[in-house]
């Protein structure tokens, strides 16, 4: 939708979003094994805007393809990324489920310290989440793991021909299975049978996420909730918004302006007031939730997800792990 509303791009019944809002571009360097695959990975996830593969913090600020068991280099891949679209805390976590985490000097079938696991940052802010995110996940694993940590030190390109390698040759060699990024990184449970949620949901909740029904402005507690934690599919469970992204709008419903994960939402275009085109927003499981607008925060990518307090639940943060949502914590914490 550009800024007369006007949607950009429709495919049957679903909405691109990727020219809605304004963007933010945020960089990190990661290590995961042999970045043929990892680059392939990275590019089919949303909110990633440019790929670069090469070779970083080796022992001399020079190498090349040849030359990583000699320098100490890392095959690495850059992502340039819209951090308005998707967060950090993600990228990580994808990140965490494409190595093995405890595995030294190995990925795959690649052997060396060129293949070695790490995540290089260029800034203060990142170094804080990563170092978070990865006592969070080693926490939950409840082992160290290998991956090294680190300032990015240097980052020598790739020779031309690594680059978008399995772009260029689909049926080359990769220890990763790229298509995993295509999967929700948190699903949820499986959406109940009709009858069930008539039973377990209050009429309104039911109306709203299986009707398309909206509650009136300022009667749900959640409008005015700005404690630490997440929002989660009522029906589900499945984890669509996170405290850290929500605001006070003044309109009366909940406000966010990016969803938890960059995977978790779909879009399609709502024509039910006459004259009127919006962008409604669903969960992957096609439960209505509310929709999207332009009109957010321009510091925050200028997105409003508008989205009915009867189809959430809070879990407060509190009560993450209890509840089984240890793993997103590190989308829910201010980093200062």
């Amino acid at each position: 939708m550009d800024k007369k509303g006007k949607i950009m791009a429709v495919h049957g019944d679903f909405v691109q979003i990727d020219d809605m809002g304004t963007r933010a571009r945020a960089e990190i360097y990661i290590a995961a094994g042999c970045f043929w695959g990892v680059e392939a990975y990275y590019k089919r996830v949303f909110g990633i805007l440019e790929t670069k593969v090469g070779y970083a913090n080796g022992q001399v600020p020079e190498t090349s393809y040849e030359e990583l068991a000699r320098t100490g280099h890392v095959e690495t891949v850059r992502l340039l990324y819209d951090s308005n679209k998707i967060d950090l805390a993600e990228i990580l976590e994808r990140f965490y489920r494409l190595v093995d985490p405890f595995s030294l000097n190995r990925q795959g079938n690649d052997i060396g310290t060129q293949y070695r696991s790490g995540l290089y940052y260029t800034d203060d802010m990142a170094a804080k989440l990563i170092t978070y995110s990865l006592d969070n996940f080693e926490g939950i694993q409840g082992r160290k793991t290998a991956i090294e940590v680190a300032p990015l030190e240097h980052f020598i390109e790739a020779e031309e021909y690594h680059q978008d390698y399995l772009g260029k040759k689909p049926n080359g060699y990769c220890h990763i299975n790229i298509f995993d990024a295509d999967k929700p990184l948190f699903p949820g449970s499986d959406l109940p049978t009709d009858e069930t949620l008539k039973e377990s949901l209050s009429p309104l909740s039911y109306d709203i996420l299986r009707k398309a029904a909206t509650e009136r402005p300022f009667t749900s507690p959640l409008d005015q909730t700005f404690t630490e934690g997440i929002y989660v599919d009522i029906a589900t469970g499945q984890p669509l918004f996170s405290s850290r992204d929500k605001y006070d709008a003044g309109c009366g419903w909940p406000s966010f302006t990016k969803p938890i994960t960059s995977d978790i939402l779909d879009y399609r275009v709502d024509e039910s007031i006459p004259h009127r085109t919006r962008v409604e927003v669903t969960s992957k499981n096609t439960n209505h939730l509310g929709h999207v607008f332009e009109d957010g925060p321009v510091s925050e990518g200028s997105l409003r997800y508008c989205i009915n307090g009867a189809a959430l639940r809070f879990i407060p943060f509190l009560q993450m792990d209890e509840a089984g949502y240890a793993e997103l914590k590190p989308f829910v914490v201010r980093i200062s």
